[in-house]
């Protein structure tokens, strides 16, 4: 993971590369104080089976060919049938549920039954994924990177396969190729006696045998649910959000959907929470999916600035190459061209390197409670492409690492949080709130845990990141809900903090 590189081909001349995912060392620093996890480069292919399998082992039944085909209920909060089709038996039968999830993909039936209103603008074309094996272990020495964009234009371009983009699936033999047919050009999908050759070109290696193991296409979305909830029916994924893979968020998006609306449905099925509670998944997590939405597809039509900067959108072979070499012209159009180049790059880096588009959410809804007197910080870095870390409500909850005064393995404050119930994190001067989160738990009957952080307090602020980013001081709190982001804050413990703190709860949760 790198780099990001621009070539004539895989193993032919380079025409640019920038430092991907942190490994900028101007920013390896921004990776490694976001989050006690390292990023990680694993396919969907790869992660989906081990999800299943974890699932599966936990209660879960997976119905592998099977079909939705609709959704029944008489009002908005009824019970919910659902029409199923074994696609082996074809055997069609009805499953009785309180909660309907359409987490079923860009093709969703749920919504579409729903008829949720979309925010939908002109698709940008489609794609083509090709899987190939193909060893190019003996090419990847001075190439390391997870995305190796491919522009041949001294060749001529077949429409069916006009750009190339090729990473990595299975270290170094196992590629997925994903090639952009030709503006305007008919969506089908060709043999794979016709992309190999194609393929060959991209990779300019004639040593390397290619052999295809799946093809499947994909149209460039910019398409983003205006609601995402309709009564009991909930929707999630891809089904509310579709884009483009630049900034690779499709997956985490999804996932986050899901944590956010997980331990909503827990706590209303629990009795923790009022139904009101589930109103706030769409308040919260619209707004962030038609973000990445919009930033994916900024993203990539900032690719096709690069793309004509190098003369790839030129009509003919003779042109792109005169475009081209432009860019090495002791001339004013060939530092003109430069200078662009170099421009679209950087852009390139809010992509690559845009940890805030990644960590920066914020929300909003009536399970977030903000003080009249409290206010955000202010930032000066580009919030697409830095995190800015803080505990004013709304945000996820800053990852520092915590120890005990006796020198013990490190602990994440993040690793305190969640677990299916709320955290609350003072320090010196902050005893009360430890009583107050029992009379919390007692009262309401939740899961609630009070932490004290500080200089001899049951944990330690190992490197005093949070003494930086607690935003409140010794005395106050910072209550966090379990999906780990801030629900509440106080300032200082006083008298009549226990009430406050019994009342952020009850509102939270909508109780």
């Amino acid at each position: 993971m790198m780099h990001t590189r621009w070539s004539n081909s895989f193993a032919g001349e380079e025409y640019a590369r920038i430092y991907s995912w942190g490994n900028d060392p101007a920013r390896k620093g921004d990776y490694v104080l976001a989050s006690p996890s390292e990023p990680l480069d694993l396919p969907q292919t790869l992660l989906e089976p081990v999800l299943t399998r974890y699932a599966t082992l936990n209660g879960f039944q997976a119905r592998f060919d099977t079909s939705f085909i609709k959704f029944e209920r008489e009002g908005k909060h009824s019970p919910i049938r659902v029409k199923l089709r074994d696609q082996i038996s074809k055997h069609e039968y009805y499953v009785r549920c309180k909660y309907l999830f359409g987490a079923d993909g860009a093709r969703s039936q749920v919504v579409r039954q729903l008829d949720l209103p979309m925010i939908k603008k002109p698709s940008q074309g489609f794609a083509i994924n090709v899987l190939i094996e193909a060893d190019m272990n003996h090419l990847m020495e001075n190439r390391m990177g997870n995305l190796h964009w491919l522009l041949t234009m001294d060749k001529v371009h077949p429409d069916f396969a006009w750009i190339g983009c090729i990473r990595m699936v299975k270290p170094w033999h196992e590629w997925l190729c994903i090639i952009f047919p030709a503006p305007g050009a008919k969506r089908e999908v060709r043999s794979a006696e016709e992309y190999v050759p194609r393929i060959r070109e991209f990779i300019g290696d004639d040593s390397v045998d290619v052999q295809i193991k799946g093809i499947s296409t994909w149209v460039i979305n910019e398409t983003a649910a205006d609601v995402y909830s309709d009564g009991n029916i909930f929707c999630l994924g891809d089904a509310v959000h579709r884009h483009p893979p630049n900034h690779g968020l499709g997956s985490n998006t999804s996932i986050q959907d899901a944590y956010n609306l997980a331990w909503k449905v827990a706590y209303v099925e629990k009795g923790y929470a009022g139904p009101e509670l589930l109103h706030t998944y769409n308040d919260e997590r619209q707004p962030v999916g038609l973000d990445v939405v919009t930033q994916a597809n900024a993203s990539l039509r900032n690719h096709g600035r690069i793309w004509q900067i190098l003369g790839n959108m030129e009509e003919t072979p003779e042109a792109r190459v005169a475009a081209f070499n432009q860019l090495s012209e002791d001339s004013e159009p060939g530092q003109q061209r430069r200078a662009a180049l170099q421009e679209a790059l950087r852009l390139i880096h809010r992509e690559e390197q845009g940890l805030g588009i990644e960590m920066n959410q914020r929300y909003q809804s009536s399970a977030v409670l903000t003080a009249s007197d409290d206010q955000c910080p202010s930032f000066d870095t580009d919030p697409l492409e830095y995190y800015h870390p803080t505990t004013f409500p709304g945000a996820r909850l800053p990852h520092v690492w915590l120890s005990k005064s006796v020198p013990s393995n490190a602990i994440s404050i993040i690793d305190l949080a969640g677990h299916g119930r709320f955290a609350l994190f003072t320090g010196i001067g902050g005893d009360g709130w430890k009583s107050a989160v029992q009379k919390v738990q007692h009262n309401l009957q939740i899961p609630i845990v009070a932490y004290q952080i500080g200089f001899r307090q049951e944990w330690e602020d190992r490197y005093i990141r949070w003494e930086q980013l607690r935003g409140v001081g010794e005395s106050g709190c910072v209550l966090v809900r379990p999906d780990r982001f801030v629900a509440w804050r106080c300032q200082s413990w006083k008298a009549g903090s226990e009430d406050d703190l019994m009342a952020a709860v009850r509102k939270v949760l909508s109780l």
